[in-house]
């Protein structure tokens, strides 16, 4: 029947698969608790319907019973006054009682068998409903937890990047080059500055040696 297969299909349920699937846990167990709950009770109403029609069915089979029982007796009675249309009459009336006796016999057992399946089905979704409320907090937590740590994994994954790496790298040569070419500026700077004070102190010594040539020649 459709409701022990929806019963089925929630007691098979892998809580732990569902929470990790669903886009919003505390939504999703809710959900499957308030189903459970809403099952549960639907299982509840149609076990007490199936008793109910199991001790109809059982009290239809002893009233065949017992009617072909008095056909019988009847039977007897019409033998014993040697009236054997009415002695034969009554025997077909009895095979009758047996046969509506042994479809009602029939509808009992299979009557037992459906309460028991839903007796059965009551107590494992009511077990599967226990366990969902006691593990609703566990594993919205745990559901928490393993976000919590990907996001972590996927941070350390970008930090990590090559891409981000070599950014890096060309950031670090960048400034590296950068300090480089404004200590050689400095350096030719400072190069510029000396050129200098050695061209002033060669024109001294020029004029230097050429007073002195001259002052050689006017005293010879």
């Amino acid at each position: 029947m459709a409701l022990l297969e929806r019963v089925a299909t929630l007691v098979r349920a892998n809580l732990n698969d569902l929470v990790d699937k669903a886009e919003d846990p505390e939504k999703m167990i809710k959900q499957v608790i308030l189903d459970m709950e809403n099952q549960l009770l639907q299982v509840k109403t149609q076990v007490a319907i199936s008793i109910a029609d199991q001790h109809v069915l059982a009290k239809k089979l002893q009233e065949s019973e017992d009617a072909e029982k008095q056909w019988i007796r009847r039977a007897e009675l019409a033998v014993q006054k040697q009236d054997d249309n009415l002695a034969r009459a009554a025997v077909e009336r009895s095979m009758s009682s047996k046969t509506v006796s042994e479809n009602f016999r029939q509808q009992v057992e299979d009557q037992k068998t459906q309460v028991e399946n839903l007796k059965t089905a009551l107590v494992k979704l009511g077990q599967k409903l226990a366990e969902a409320k006691s593990k609703s907090d566990m594993l919205i937590a745990q559901h928490r937890r393993s976000r919590a740590l990907g996001r972590a994994t996927d941070a350390g994954r970008a930090m990590g990047d090559n891409s981000n790496a070599a950014a890096f790298d060309r950031m670090k040569n960048k400034v590296q080059h950068s300090e480089a070419t404004a200590m050689a500026s400095s350096e030719l700077a400072a190069d510029n500055v000396d050129d200098k004070f050695a061209a002033l102190e060669k024109q001294d010594e020029v004029e230097r040696l050429l007073s002195e040539l001259k002052t050689r020649l006017k005293a010879g």
